[in-house]
């Protein structure tokens, strides 16, 4: 992302963060590559230096290439892609298969490789916003709101729309990289980019972080979540995505709930080079009656809905890299 850096109040980097249940299956390579597995610091570095000092020419065939090569041998991934593509197109032959699985690990190449351009400070991603209706209901309200999306597309590169149209300031909630070094390193990068309105917190444990959230929204600032992935610590809420169990994380919803301001689904669609769309959705705002569980779950449901139909309208922007079902 190029626009969000650490806020001075920030907690501190956390300790090497548990698996994500949605994070990718990794096993033995893990243990035995270290840094040079595929979510290992290596990597991280190897990406931003080939988006530092390669032509603009020769990103594209490098990109195929890499794609080729992690398509052969990333043989966990390749599995969770083909199964949880199944669940929205519906089962299909070995080829078939095999086309679904690289299709998406090429636009999630794009995706990534046009992040660390953006990061290098080399070239920045465009974002037409589609649904200016919602995003006025809740840009010309004076107070804050959720910015909720998904692991769809790059949520990153439109994550400084609100802040540029709105001069606000926007909290961005990051999922801990599994490589602690890696985090280190995509947090160093982040920094650089500051302008000052961005603040980034790397979602933990630590209770204080939803206070800090808390006390933004009620200052009219933006905080920005993913809301697809529960997480290690936190209780899940289990909803339903294409007729299947999907659990979701809870906290997106109460905080939304206790802050009194809407959750606003945003879907950052990769629509060519180093262009996007951002898809906002209509504000979801969460009631407040007796039953909590009910206005969580109310919430919860209308944006899995809004999930679902995005995945829908372009399954390989959907990068889930666990098998679900």
């Amino acid at each position: 992302m190029s626009v969000a850096a650490a806020a001075p109040h920030a907690p501190q980097s956390p300790q090497a963060p548990q698996t994500p249940p949605h994070a990718p299956e990794a096993g033995i390579w893990r243990r035995i590559l270290g840094p040079f597995y595929v979510t290992g610091v290596f990597w991280f570095r190897f990406h931003m230096f080939g988006m530092r000092n390669l032509p603009g020419w020769l990103i594209g065939p490098a990109i195929f290439v890499f794609t080729v090569f992690f398509w052969a041998t990333l043989w966990n991934i390749r599995r969770a892609i083909a199964s949880n593509l199944e669940a929205v197109l519906g089962p299909c032959g070995w080829f078939e298969r095999q086309k679904r699985i690289f299709r998406l690990i090429h636009v999630f190449s794009w995706c990534l490789s046009e992040r660390y351009e953006n990061l290098a400070g080399k070239r920045q991603p465009q974002s037409e916003i589609s649904g200016m209706d919602s995003w006025r209901a809740v840009t010309d309200a004076p107070g804050g709101f959720i910015l909720l999306t998904a692991h769809y597309g790059s949520w990153e590169a439109g994550s400084f729309v609100p802040s540029v149209m709105t001069g606000r300031k926007v909290h961005v909630v990051r999922e801990g990289e599994t490589d602690p070094q890696a985090q280190e390193f995509i947090r160093g990068l982040i920094e650089k980019q500051s302008d000052g309105r961005y603040f980034t917190h790397f979602a933990d444990h630590d209770p204080s972080l939803a206070m800090l959230l808390l006390d933004a929204l009620r200052d009219g600032d933006i905080v920005a979540l993913q809301g697809d992935r529960p997480r290690s610590w936190g209780k899940p809420i289990e909803g339903t995505l294409f007729g299947r169990p999907f659990p979701l994380p809870i906290g997106p919803a109460m905080l939304a709930r206790a802050s009194g301001v809407p959750l606003v689904p945003v879907f950052i669609r990769r629509v060519g080079r180093l262009s996007y769309q951002s898809e906002v959705r209509p504000p979801i705002h969460v009631p407040r009656t007796h039953d909590r569980a009910a206005d969580v779950r109310y919430a919860i449901e209308r944006f899995l809905a809004e999930l679902e139909s995005t995945i829908r309208e372009d399954p390989y922007q959907w990068f889930c890299f666990r098998k679900l079902w």
